[in-house]
């Protein structure tokens, strides 16, 4: 494994989408993805070409949230899935893409010149058929268009049942991922995970054990789970890994039929939350600056202090 790039300041800017709106009455499926990859596009625009008050600097990283492109729902997952055909180590030529929201995503982050964490979107493998919840990510590299350089499978599927409250089951249409995923740019090596990935917390211990300084997980918890956990799962991996850990959540939508909590949000290496989004569609810009990681870990050195002959090393 390659060593991990020099952990430098940059700025981060979360996008909390919500659904598109004007769709004519009725829409097809065909409709409705249109729509929404265009409403996306149209916020990865306005996100790029504006930055904070109190810094006038472009984002160096924009993230959508999950399922960005379709409902979200076990019943949409098969209609709105998309052939990718990537393959680790291979190069993946986007031209040729049959996915409309990889060309999509592919064509913003190089007009941008920005690295681009494109939520997630409904994958069908083109060799198995299965479906799978995927992340995509984009550098700004690239003549024409800036590459793909890893996708990133869902892993846990988000299969829950709370009496009178909400019951979900991913696993009736999506297939789990079986490899974690980091990727590495100029300021930071960056971790993936997906929404109810964060509940396990192997996966952002072998991501912070392989170098990682950032975790990224786009995620849509409910409003039944989202006050209970939403926060207290980001600070914990946080705090546990001594890392930045974020989540970008869809924007609340009340005529959906599947509620989101919205509250996209950053916390650094202590715990400390350093900004949160509402409910409602919203940009947030964050500079993450290399200093709490490095006090973190040199103050509380967890990071030196494992007892791997009393336990086993999950990254092992």
């Amino acid at each position: 494994m390659f060593s991990a790039p020099e952990f430098r300041q940059f700025r981060l800017t979360l996008i909390q989408l919500s659904s598109p709106i004007g769709i004519a009455e009725n829409p097809t499926e065909t409709d409705i993805k249109e729509a929404s990859l265009k409403h996306a596009r149209d916020m990865i625009d306005q996100a790029a070409n504006t930055s904070s008050s109190s810094e006038n600097r472009k984002p160096d990283l924009i993230v959508l949230p999950e399922c960005f492109n379709s409902p979200y729902g076990h019943v949409h997952f098969p209609v709105y899935a998309e052939e990718i055909g990537y393959t680790l180590g291979q190069d993946y030529n986007v031209k040729k893409s049959r996915s409309q929201s990889v060309k999509m995503l592919s064509e913003a982050a190089s007009h941008h010149r920005v690295w681009l964490i494109g939520g997630s979107i409904p994958e069908r493998d083109v060799f198995n058929g299965k479906v799978y919840n995927t992340c995509t990510v984009f550098s700004p590299e690239g003549m024409n268009d800036s590459k793909l350089v890893a996708i990133h499978r869902k892993v846990h599927l988000f299969d829950i049942d709370i009496p009178g409250q909400i019951k979900f089951k991913e696993s009736e249409t999506l297939t789990g991922g079986s490899s974690t995923t980091f990727f590495d740019t100029g300021f930071a090596r960056i971790g993936l995970g997906i929404c109810y990935d964060v509940r396990f917390p192997e996966l952002a211990m072998i991501a912070a054990r392989k170098g990682c300084h950032v975790l990224i997980y786009p995620g849509a918890f409910n409003t039944t789970t989202g006050p209970l956990h939403w926060a207290l799962l980001q600070r914990a991996r946080a705090v546990d890994n001594q890392v930045f850990f974020s989540m970008c959540s869809p924007a609340r939508d009340p005529k959906a039929g599947y509620q989101a909590y919205g509250h996209s949000m950053v916390v650094d290496p202590f715990g400390k939350i350093l900004g949160e989004a509402k409910e409602q569609e919203e940009i947030i810009h964050f500079t993450i600056d290399p200093q709490p990681f490095h006090e973190a870990r040199a103050g509380i050195p967890v990071t030196t202090q494992r007892r791997f002959d009393v336990y086993p090393d999950v990254s092992g």
